[in-house]
């Protein structure tokens, strides 16, 4: 049964996730086996469609590793199809404020809590059980993942934070520093504000917050900073490790 959820409800425990934009259930399988906690499985800019998403998901059965889904909008149809294939629940992109967290919150819960149409008839198989077990034992531990990419969204974090049935807030530097007028400028004290607005009002509510960390060091930064989940990108790891084989041949 799913357990995400209940990781990141435990307040000691650090989580690794992958964001996969690779379409071929052989990266999440070898990634679900190294022991990671999550895999995101990228359909807003990867290049995964529907039938590959589903493969994705499916790799990662037998292991603990949740298969959760970036989808490409924000809408009850793409949340109910990515759950449907399986997920184990949805990052929402480009979230804004409140009443578009409480929709999140809300697409992934069935009637009367919520507004998820009923049709598990590929993610029952995922999980092990019939189609009102996944109702009654599945569908209820779906993990919310709002990202925090937009301008409107620092602004609006404390009301993002107190809606009820958040599982975790990430930060998404690279949307989020473009958003600001300086892309890639991590360093610039306008991003470091946003982000330590963040963090505030994320900690103030005990909402675990995740955050990118293509190596250790940066990875031992945001664990010392108090974030909860760390990700990093398959792509972004394959290309650095061939530029690095491409300077061994160097004279």
């Amino acid at each position: 049964m799913p357990s995400l959820k209940a990781k990141l409800k435990d307040p000691a425990r650090r989580l690794t996730s992958v964001v996969c934009t690779i379409p071929s259930a052989t990266v999440p399988q070898a990634i679900a086996a190294s022991g990671v906690d999550c895999v995101i499985i990228d359909l807003e800019h990867g290049a995964v469609d529907y039938g590959s998403a589903h493969a994705m998901i499916a790799a990662t059965a037998g292991t603990d590793c949740a298969p959760i889904v970036r989808i490409a909008e924000n809408s009850d149809a793409l949340v109910k199809r990515a759950l449907d294939l399986g997920a184990e629940g949805i990052c929402f992109p480009l979230i804004r404020d409140a009443a578009e967290t409480e929709w999140a919150v809300g697409s992934l819960r069935y009637p009367p809590s919520g507004t998820r149409g009923f049709g598990p008839f590929i993610a029952q198989s995922r999980w092990g059980t019939d189609m009102p077990g996944y109702a009654r034992e599945v569908a209820p531990d779906m993990v919310c993942m709002p990202l925090i990419e937009t301008v409107e969204a620092v602004d609006n974090i404390d009301s993002i934070c107190a809606v009820d049935g958040v599982d975790v807030l990430i930060v998404a530097g690279f949307d989020l520093s473009t958003a600001l007028g300086i892309s890639g400028q991590f360093d610039h004290p306008d991003f470091k504000a946003a982000v330590s607005r963040i963090e505030s009002a994320a900690a103030t509510a005990r909402i675990p917050l995740g955050n990118i960390a293509m190596t250790k060091a940066q990875a031992e930064t945001n664990f010392a900073k108090g974030y909860r989940i760390i990700a990093g990108f398959d792509l972004l790891w394959i290309r650095e490790k061939a530029t690095e084989l491409t300077g061994w041949a160097q004279a």
